[in-house]
């Protein structure tokens, strides 16, 4: 039970003995070998040899795993103490000018206030926090209260260290040591507000998938999954246990069960600190209760809990511990709920008995603020008041570690089974060490994050179907229109129009890759935040998942198309073709999923895509020759995604200089002559022949595969190198990605 708990069971200096004696044995653990205590791999390693050796079966009963039914770990949670001090921070907004009060500034340019360092005349400085002090311990939860735009999400992100550290001022402690960014992203855990889930999920999937990411290798899949029922159990999931996450188009769990399972998302590794952002907004009464139930039993593991709340009702505020209003970024009250009475008492605004605590005080904040002294003097009294409570405590419990450092606090929570990261318990070692940077390898991560994209699309075939059913009818449509063509020369016009459209169309296909990445980018930064896969992973998961579908859609294209239009080369001919128009998706894909990283919404992604897809048609030769095209834009041709497949495809339809297509009077067929009865066309032919001393009849071959290329302006490159260069830029594409990933997913403010 935590210290809190203990406290109010003892009076007086019972409490303080009681904490004595907890440090006490907390630091004989500490200094004890590792191996003194059990891992909780070790406990659930128990709890499954005994189960199997009972029943023959280690699957855990569904039930709450109570670690207290363990003698061998301490039965009182281990001191931490997260302190924070004069945290401020500021940030730069633009003034609203008009020209009278540009004429009204002293000509001096000094205002007639205080100067206040970083403001001018066009900008101003608005203090978000300013010089916020207090301190969480194991074991509470501590709620930051406030009207909006007070300060609350905004400190919950300081003490998260999500705020860049140029920006903060102040200084945040744990166990009284500078906490360390690296650690903090492995002992702590933070809960959004939004709950950001893969939809087609169930509640036990999801929390199996950060299982495999946030628990070692080392503990087996058996333990893991033990784990994962425990949780659900802690989280009153049971009866949604096997139920989908679901979205606006698939029934699922109800909101107070969604804000549950993002919890235990964040909370499968046992974090020793956990912040949540206003985890009961949008809920009703009864559901923010049972949140905020649930995290009273977390902080009571162990942990330090906290959140900010907008305005909790009688019930929750019963399960509170610590509370902080905040009045425009400055504390107003620090302290227990319990004091809130005594506090507004002694400052002449009594709590009547009929009303809610926290409504009054949010009532009264709220009336301050629209007076003409604002809440100063609620502040000033505050600061007072803290003294003089200050002055009265006990000393002995101003420093409440008694000495424990954060190394063999982390040891001795490692010992008992918190923290299940692939942690050491050696104490040697310093803290950011004692804890992996990621807890799994490059290649489990990137086995997981696949196994959980194919699991979230298989459950949206229609995603796929529509996908397939605009290929199969594109490739309906372009077999039929252009059926059999000849080897006249308006075959080889209409060849090389259907070989621009088909590369073209390929690539537009690939736009519907544009949602992919914007609907998972929030899921993505807030698991990357604290180090559950590395980017890299992901970026190549999400290759590999879009791999199989490419690979499909290429062969159905391919195999509508090329027989059904007369296109040349057999068995080998095809296999090329089926290449190239894989590689081409897959350089499209790869464009797209780029384009995804850079573009906040989907619908300035679909204009942006269009648009440069037209410009690569444009210059990919087909409507004007490499020859023809301006020096200054000849770049643009170079960079064209459709060139490289679509001389790809001409050099395999044409590359044969023995076939021909134009033979005797077809010369004739493109010109004003083409209408001519064919016995003038022979007699121009046998003139043209006198005249030249070449005997050209009409079955002579004027032009042949290699004159069409030549025709086109396809000199440069082979098609192989065609194919390899197309296979190039999707890689290079996915390189883009994952530095747009690297370099856009910090998610710290500034």
């Amino acid at each position: 039970m935590s210290r809190i708990v203990a406290e109010n069971m003892l009076q007086g200096g019972e409490s303080v003995q009681f904490y004595d004696q907890r440090v006490q044995q907390a630091m004989e653990m500490s200094q004890a070998s590792a191996y003194s205590s059990p891992t909780l791999g070790q406990m659930l390693k128990r709890v499954g040899d005994v189960r199997k050796e009972v029943t023959g079966d280690e699957t855990p009963v569904h039930r709450i795993l109570d670690m207290s039914d363990t003698q061998s770990i301490s039965s009182h949670s281990l001191p931490f103490v997260l302190s924070f001090n004069n945290l401020t921070y500021s940030v730069k907004v633009r003034r609203k000018m008009s020209f009278p009060a540009i004429l009204r500034q002293p000509a001096t340019g000094v205002s007639t206030g205080d100067p206040v360092a970083g403001e001018n005349l066009f900008s101003n400085t608005k203090f978000l926090l300013n010089n916020i002090s207090g301190e969480a311990r194991d074991g509470e939860i501590v709620a930051v209260l406030g009207a909006s735009g007070s300060g609350k999400s905004t400190l919950i992100d300081a003490l998260a260290n999500r705020i860049a550290k140029e920006s903060l001022k102040g200084t945040i402690t744990l166990n009284g040591e500078p906490l360390d960014s690296r650690l903090l992203k492995v002992i702590s855990a933070y809960v959004m507000q939004d709950d950001l889930l893969y939809p087609m999920l169930t509640v036990e999937e999801t929390l199996m998938f950060a299982a495999e990411f946030r628990l070692p290798r080392t503990l087996s899949k058996s333990k893991k999954k033990m784990r994962v029922q425990a949780l659900i159990d802690q989280l009153g999931l049971r009866n949604a246990a096997k139920t989908i996450i679901g979205d606006e188009g698939h029934r699922g769990v109800s909101g107070g069960e969604r804000r549950r399972v993002s919890i235990g998302i964040d909370i499968i590794h046992d974090p020793i600190i956990l912040f949540l952002d206003e985890p009961t907004s949008g809920l009703d009464s009864t559901s923010a209760y049972m949140v905020v139930k649930v995290l009273q039993r977390i902080a009571q593991s162990g942990s330090i809990v906290i959140m900010s709340i907008h305005q909790p009702s009688y019930r929750i505020l019963g399960l509170l511990d610590r509370m902080l209003f905040l009045s425009r970024g400055q504390t107003v009250y620090s302290g227990s709920p319990m004091n809130l009475p005594h506090f507004f008492a002694d400052f002449g605004h009594p709590i009547p008995d009929s009303e809610n605590r926290t409504e009054f005080a949010l009532d009264l904040i709220r009336e301050l603020e629209g007076s003409p002294g604002g809440t100063k003097s609620l502040v000033e009294f505050n600061k007072t008041w803290e003294n003089t409570k200050r002055s009265n405590e006990n000393p002995g419990t101003l420093t409440p570690t008694h000495g424990l450092s954060l190394k063999e606090a982390i040891s001795a929570s490692i010992s008992r089974g918190k923290l299940v990261s692939g942690t050491t318990s050696d104490i040697h070692t310093s803290p950011a060490s004692m804890v992996p940077t990621y807890a799994n390898p490059f290649w489990i991560e990137m086995v997981v994050l696949s196994k959980r994209s194919f699991t979230n699309s298989w459950r949206v075939p229609e995603l796929f179907g529509i996908r397939l059913g605009a290929i199969v009818v594109t490739g309906f449509i372009l077999a039929t229109m252009f059926w059999q063509l000849d080897d006249s020369p308006k075959g080889v016009q209409e060849r090389l129009g259907f070989f621009a459209f088909a590369m073209s169309t390929t690539f537009y296909t690939c736009a519907d890759a544009l949602p992919v990445f914007l609907q998972e980018r929030y899921i993505f930064m807030r698991e990357t935040a604290y180090n559950a896969y590395r980017r890299s992973s992901y970026c190549l998961s999400h290759a590999i998942v879009s791999l199989p579908a490419l690979i499909f859609l290429s062969f159905a294209f391919a195999a509508i198309t090329f027989w059904a239009v007369g296109l040349v080369g057999g068995f080998s001919g095809f296999l090329f073709y089926f290449a190239i128009i894989l590689a081409s998706f897959w350089a499209g894909n790869s464009f797209v999923t780029f384009l995804s990283g850079v573009v906040p919404s989907v619908m300035l992604g679909y204009t942006i895509v269009v648009a440069i897809l037209a410009y690569f048609l444009l210059f990919s030769g087909f409507f004007i020759n490499r020859d023809r095209i301006p020096p200054y834009w000849i770049w643009f041709h170079y960079l064209s995604l459709v060139k490289y497949p679509y001389e790809a495809v001409l050099q395999n339809e044409f590359d044969d200089a023995t076939k021909c297509f134009v033979k005797g009077i077809q010369l004739f067929d493109n010109s004003p002559l083409g209408n001519v009865p064919n016995a003038l066309k022979e007699k121009l032919l046998s003139t043209m022949s006198n005249t030249l001393n070449v005997q050209i009849t009409s079955s002579t071959c004027v032009t042949t595969g290699a004159d069409i290329l030549v025709q086109q302006g396809i000199t440069d490159l082979s098609k192989w190198n065609c194919l390899w260069i197309t296979i190039a830029w999707g890689f290079f594409f996915r390189v883009l990605f994952y530095f747009c990933l690297l370099l856009g997913s910090k998610n710290k403010r500034r």
